[in-house]
């Protein structure tokens, strides 16, 4: 069965779900649509009070959601918590905001003759929420949150590894009070995606996963003509200038390549040091990967993590085996890991220059590419020679070079001094093939509104 839940840690096979019928997504559907009727009118207040529910459920509750986490994808204990209680701040944040974010706008207008012109943002009914295996609660949470309080209705479709933490939502929703309908967690088949956004009740697809996958379903939603937001792949660029602080850049690149097992689209995957720091700051973070220690993601010891599968690591590795055919230059570091379990051993990879198309690849787990930059504008023609434009970071003891630098990256992103990493209160998007549209505040919550003109103009006004 597609749905299915495998330990990485240990290899086990824990559940496995049955695929949605199509007559189950019919009525996932009309339910969805019959209970947005109802909902786009309900006042931003008894939204509110929902999505405060659903958050305090979550902090009540963190553990039992963590666990879920890790026994589904692997990631350690300690960031499954963490996860959890950024969900819960994301409903907190629109709880106290959204009203505020969707209030009428009045519009200024040339002449008083032209009317008195007031933008309105309305609800447009049911998203489709796909969402990746990497983060189980944050992902589905930076669309639900914003689109239950902007006033449509959500259907998940999560990915296959997952069924577990996708059925949690149902239960959460139900929970905190959400009113039957407006969220459901489908176990959709592939056929499906096609039936749900071809129904014209359906007013967009919010999709995070791989290029590959965003190419179909974008494709999919144009045909359609649903609208459609992508936040796809990313190989961002971790910038350490001739100034910065390497001890502490070092120690930064570590933990930004190599949380949630460098399975982040916004991990530190290329690191381009500046030439004169280079040899420092790279003996600094082999010693920093070298501390890692691999093991069981329960244990509060572990700072690796397995992979989230088995498939995910042989795909990886299968990688970098294509990256070495065409001259990458692959050195292990840090400790052995366990034989047991989907771990990938840490990897430094170097030689990737203007003939080397493996640059342009995204290592989804931790490998790390590192180059040597001669000054500020060959790191900056290094960070930008790239496919992708999702975050990145720039390290320097100098904030308004730091700008400066930031200013020249082409991505959605960039963090001066510190590795990037999602916050309830900041928005989250790339451009390129890093995809498009924004996730959380409000840019978010306005992706899948009306933003309709309502204009009163005097009757006797010229044309």
């Amino acid at each position: 069965m597609a749905y299915a839940t495998t330990n990485p840690y240990t290899g086990e096979v824990i559940a496995s779900f049955p695929d949605a019928t199509d007559a189950q997504v019919q009525t996932a559907l009309d339910e969805a649509h019959a209970a947005f009727e109802v909902w786009r009118d309900t006042s931003f207040a008894e939204r509110a009070q929902v999505m405060t529910a659903a958050a305090a459920i979550l902090r009540r509750d963190c553990d039992h959601y963590a666990r879920l986490g890790t026994l589904e994808m692997g990631k350690l204990f300690e960031e499954s918590r963490k996860e959890v209680i950024l969900s819960a701040e994301i409903f907190e944040y629109y709880a106290r905001n959204a009203q505020d974010l969707l209030k009428p706008e009045v519009l200024p207008v040339a002449d008083p003759a032209e009317g008195k012109a007031t933008l309105v943002h309305e609800p447009l009914g049911i998203v489709l929420a796909i969402e990746p295996w990497n983060f189980p609660f944050y992902q589905v949470v930076r669309i639900i949150a914003p689109q239950l309080s902007a006033g449509n209705a959500v259907l998940l479709k999560h990915a296959s590894n997952l069924p577990q933490c996708a059925a949690a939502f149902d239960t959460l929703m139900a929970e905190a009070g959400l009113p039957k309908g407006l969220f459901r967690n489908l176990y959709a088949a592939r056929p499906h995606t096609a039936m749900i956004l071809n129904d014209p009740r359906v007013c967009g697809v919010a999709l995070t996963g791989s290029e590959g996958a965003g190419t179909v379903i974008a494709g999919i939603a144009g045909k359609a003509l649903k609208k459609a937001t992508m936040e796809l792949g990313g190989a961002d660029a971790f910038i350490v200038l001739d100034d910065a602080d390497v001890a502490k850049a070092a120690r930064w690149a570590v933990i930004g390549r190599h949380w949630n097992a460098g399975q982040v689209c916004v991990s530190a995957k290329r690191l381009i040091v500046a030439d004169a720091v280079y040899d420092q700051f790279v003996a600094l973070y082999k010693q920093g990967v070298a501390a890692l220690k691999a093991g069981d993601p329960m244990d509060p010891a572990t700072t690796l993590a397995p992979l989230s599968s088995q498939a995910a690591a042989d795909d990886l590795r299968d990688q970098v085996t294509r990256a070495m055919d065409l001259g990458a230059k692959v050195e292990v570091i840090g400790a052995p890991v366990p034989e047991q379990g989907a771990f990938f051993q840490p990897l430094l990879m170097s030689n990737l220059d203007e003939k080397n198309d493996a640059r342009h690849w995204e290592f989804f787990g931790p490998v790390t590419q590192i180059y040597r930059a001669k000054d500020e504008a060959d790191a900056i023609r290094i960070a930008n020679d790239s496919p992708y434009g999702l975050g990145g970071s720039v390290f320097t003891q100098d904030e308004a070079r730091g700008a400066r630098v930031a200013r020249a990256i082409r991505t959605g992103m960039v963090v001066i001094n510190h590795p990037l990493a999602p916050k309830a209160d900041l928005p989250f998007g790339g451009i390129k093939n890093s995809g498009y549209g924004r996730e959380l505040i409000g840019l978010g919550i306005k992706e899948f509104v009306n933003h309709k003109l309502i204009n009163v103009v005097d009757i006797d006004a010229a044309f």
